[in-house]
Order: structure tokens, then sequence, then C-alpha cells
């Protein structure tokens, strides 16, 4: 029987675009997911993301047993919190890309939004005003493959993105992701944890992209301050995961063949 893994997606990027990384998993690992976080209307973005952390629990709750945790950027820092809160429905979590915040961070967090900055230091700055409505599949795609962000995803992935990143929607292609909910997402990072992440007793490891701007080395000192903590540093930018999904899906089947064994 293959294990189980719950996904969790960066902002913006609906599970169906990794695809590529989720066969790859197979078939040791089975993986499920929610196609979109934040757009169930019983789970508002709220504060901290205390509302899409509770959308993560309902759903680990309906699942048979403790699960595997891998998340992406949002995704990381949602099974972190989930975990810190029930433990007991996992066997392990893998952040991809997403930091354990320190102190420091949080006070920075904390302060930028008092301040109205939060903006400038998260990328809800870049993506006002961003375009949201194309012609057709064939121009979206070259749009996104002209943006840094996208430049260097595995083209099956980018694939992926403008088949399940798009819907119709009143004769044109739309983003599937609502750019509100997106902006919303980023304004709302947590500046709060559950509780220390010291008390978390589960393997978990933080997975950092060797370009990424966002998880910073000092961040592996959060994460190997825990009991069971672990980093690592992969090629790759903040988008790895889309960049490799064929490498971070055999790092991530390593890591949970070895803490399967211990």
């Amino acid at each position: 029987m293959p294990q189980p893994i719950f996904f969790a997606h960066a902002n913006g990027f609906p599970s169906a675009t990794y695809g590529k990384l989720f066969a790859a998993l197979a078939p040791d690992y089975s993986v499920q997911s929610l196609p979109q976080h934040g757009h169930d209307p019983r789970f508002p973005v709220d504060a901290n993301w205390q509302s899409l952390v509770d959308e993560l629990l309902y759903h680990l709750e309906q699942q048979p047993g403790p699960v595997w945790g891998v998340g992406h950027s949002l995704g990381g820092v949602l099974h972190l919190h989930a975990a810190l809160r029930r433990p007991e429905l996992y066997r392990g979590v893998v952040m991809l890309d997403s930091p354990v915040l320190t102190r420091a961070d949080q006070w920075l967090l904390r302060a930028a939004k008092h301040l109205g900055l939060i903006d400038r230091i998260t990328p809800a700055g870049r993506t006002l005003g961003r375009r949201a409505e194309f012609e057709d599949r064939l121009s979206a795609r070259s749009y996104f493959a002209s943006r840094s962000l996208f430049r260097h995803f595995d083209p099956d992935c980018l694939d992926a993105y403008v088949e399940h990143g798009l819907h119709e929607h009143q004769h044109a292609l739309c983003l599937r992701f609502d750019p509100a909910i997106e902006i919303s997402i980023y304004r709302n990072v947590p500046h709060l944890s559950p509780a220390p992440v010291q008390q978390l007793h589960l393997p978990l490891a933080m997975v950092r992209g060797q370009a990424s701007t966002v998880v910073r080395r000092h961040h592996a000192l959060a994460v190997r301050g825990m009991p069971k903590g672990e980093y690592h540093s992969v090629p790759g930018g903040h988008m790895f995961p889309l960049e490799h999904p064929e490498d971070t899906a055999s790092l991530i089947k390593g890591l949970f063949d070895r803490w399967g064994q211990a």
C-alpha cells in the first residue's frame, strides 16, 4: 500500500500544477491535496492564516490515519502550524522553501503590518495590478515563460500551470486563483505561531532553493533548534519544486524512507 502524503501548494499555484512531482512520488506514495487553499468560504483568509490552518486540519481529520505533510512556500507554513496544533495527524513534515521564522522575523512582520509596509516585504506589492486575463492558452504560456518567476520552470510544469492555473470566464481566460485572495494571503502572513517550534517532536525538514530569497540562511538555525529538525539546500530558486520536480520527489522519498525506518 502506498504511504499517504498530504500536499499544500504555494500561494497562487493550484495543486494540479505539481502533477509531475506527484507522479514522481508514485507508486510508493499517494498524494492528496486541496485544489486551492483559501477559496472555501467556510475558511476565509484571516490574521496569521488561522482559518487557512483550520481548513487544512479539517481535511487532515478526514484522512484514515497520520500523513506525511509536504508543503511549498505557503503550504509549508500551513503544515508547520497545523502540526504544532495537532501533531497526532502527522508522521512528519517537509517544508519546500518555507521558512521556520525566528523571533526577529516575527517582530519584523508585525511591525510591517502595523506601519502599512507589508506590501513591500512580501510579494503582495508585485501582485497588485498583475495581468489576470488572456486571449488563449498559447499567448498565456508565452507571457508566463517570459516572466522571471517562471523562467526556469520544467516545461511540463509550465504547461500544467497554463492548463490548471487558468479557467474560462466571460469569454476570456482568467487566473483560477483569485488575485484578491492571493494578495490577502500575503498581507496576513503569520507573525505569530500556535506554539514554540521547539515543542514539535515530529521529524521536520526545511529544504531551501540555493537561489531563494525567501528562505535565508538564518532560518537554518531555527529549524536546527527543533528536536528533530533538519535543514537541506538544493539547486534552484524559490520555485524549485516546479523547476526540478523529479529531483524534489527523490529528496522527499529519501527523507520519508529514512524517517520511516527510525
